[in-house]
């Protein structure tokens, strides 16, 4: 009775129903409807095994959307002949086929835990929830619009922001950065890919327009800090919605900060409030559930100073604070997560040379400091050099030069920012009103700076904001 069964399966018939002969004793009708049952339990096995193979070659290929669209045609054509009962036996050959398990209770279970509790939860063809979500982490992030466009299962697992949570707890990252050169404009450039993307115009009033701002970005999430009118306002755009909102309130709103991001956590320190006064409180803020948490002050009150994470705490270094409220600090301080204190680390900013001009403090542009691999680096605009800090020594030291194309005005209109394995500055040249911002590039695990000109564009600006999301 096996064998007729496989042979039948092998050329697309459908099992013999061996239950309709009438004289047949009952109990191998049973074991015959049983034999049935866990043949299709075994087909599905083996089904959803050649599918995860085959979704995960394609990924490997950068083919998904591709593959993802021929299965959507397979199952939009296996529809049209459900009705045809001489195709019921082919169909059971299908990615998409039901399996109609008998009665028996204990095999329905047995499938749901195997396979996941229900199509709906699907969203690659016979992989259960988890499973397909592990797929489509590995995905470019660049092909996430096409897959939200394949169906609604899709696009609500992109939108609630749980595949990018499933990339975050799994080390899976790609980083774009996103600057600023036109007030209320942001473009996002994906270096993977080569591509640039106009994000939606932001929607504000003059006074946010033409106020100093502060760009951060955590987790999913963009912001951009300044003032309207009298008061402190953020907006916040998000990678999942694709637009901008504002609305969302600091315990104590700032302006002038430092600040670092962390994964979905960011640390907001120092700054000004709405009445000029040099704040030395702190503030954590995290992406995911949108809310602001005070931790411990600082041990001085500083603004216009740099933040940074590495070796999984927090570092603000440099600004200007102490009698007056416009002494250069050189001191940083160190913020220990686990702990929740602060360490003074005194002559930790880099010594800044003015080239024999001496430079109000108020002029001064903050650090260019950046972390990349737990390493400290700062671009030096005045000499032209890039410096990294010597941990065990406590030291500053020159590795090399800075792009010649990175001109600034005093420091300003200049970004400096890790990017993955590289380091990124942003700046171009200027002339008769017209010029070009560049994206020069370097990877410091392949040796002395070599810096190569990544992208280009034409703009008549400078830097105003830059940020590296990573997610």
């Amino acid at each position: 009775m096996k064998c007729l069964l496989e042979l039948d399966i092998k050329n697309g018939k459908r099992p013999m129903e061996i239950d309709d002969v009438e004289d047949e004793p009952q109990q191998l009708r049973k074991s015959t409807k049983k034999l049935n049952s866990c043949h299709r339990v075994e087909m599905t096995r083996i089904l959803f095994q050649e599918q995860s193979i085959e979704a995960k070659n394609s990924i490997e290929d950068g083919d998904l959307t591709n593959w993802l669209s021929n299965k959507q045609e397979q199952k939009s054509d296996a529809g049209d002949h459900q009705s045809d009962k001489q195709h019921q036996g082919q169909l059971k050959d299908s990615l998409h086929f039901d399996v109609r398990l008998s009665d028996e209770e204990h095999l329905q279970h047995d499938e749901k835990s195997e396979y996941g509790s229900s199509d709906s939860d699907s969203l690659l063809p016979r992989m259960n929830r988890d499973s397909s979500i592990a797929c489509l982490s590995r995905c470019s992030r660049s092909d996430y619009g096409s897959l939200a466009s394949l169906n609604k299962s899709f696009r609500n697992v992109i939108r609630s922001g749980e595949l990018y949570t499933w990339r975050r707890l799994n080390g899976i990252m790609e980083h774009w950065i996103y600057f600023s050169s036109a007030l209320l404009e942001w473009e996002a450039y994906d270096p993977i890919r080569g591509r640039w993307m106009h994000l939606p115009r932001m929607a504000s009033n003059e006074c946010f327009m033409c106020s100093d701002k502060e760009s951060l970005a955590v987790g999913t999430d963009l912001l951009v800090f300044g003032r309207e009118l009298k008061s402190h306002v953020i907006y916040r755009y998000s990678l999942l919605t694709n637009s901008w909102s504002s609305g969302m309130k600091m315990n104590a709103p700032r302006c002038l900060f430092g600040s670092a991001s962390l994964g979905e956590i960011a640390i907001l320190a120092g700054g000004c409030d709405s009445e000029g006064h040099i704040l030395d409180s702190v503030e954590l803020y995290n992406s995911e559930t949108q809310t602001w948490e005070t931790l411990p002050s600082m041990k001085k009150p500083r603004k216009m100073c740099s933040g940074v994470f590495m070796d999984g705490k927090f570092y603000v270094i440099g600004g200007i604070g102490g009698s007056g409220c416009s002494k250069l600090l050189t001191c940083g301080e160190e913020y220990d997560l686990q702990t929740r204190t602060w360490r003074e680390i005194p002559n930790m900013s880099p010594e800044r040379s003015n080239r024999g001009q001496e430079m109000h403090a108020t002029v001064e542009p903050p650090l260019l400091l950046t972390v990349l691999n737990d390493e400290l680096y700062v671009a030096d605009y005045t000499d032209m050099e890039v410096k990294k800090y010597d941990k065990s020594k406590k030291l500053w030291f020159s590795i090399g030069r800075l792009p010649e194309r990175a001109v600034s005005m005093n420091g300003w209109g200049l970004a400096f920012r890790a990017c993955g394995n590289r380091l990124i500055v942003i700046g171009g040249t200027r002339s008769h009103g017209e010029g070009f911002i560049e994206l020069n590039s370097w990877v410091p695990s392949e040796g002395p700076p070599r810096w190569d000109l990544l992208a280009r564009k034409r703009s008549g600006n400078f830097v105003y904001n830059c940020a590296v999301m990573g997610c």
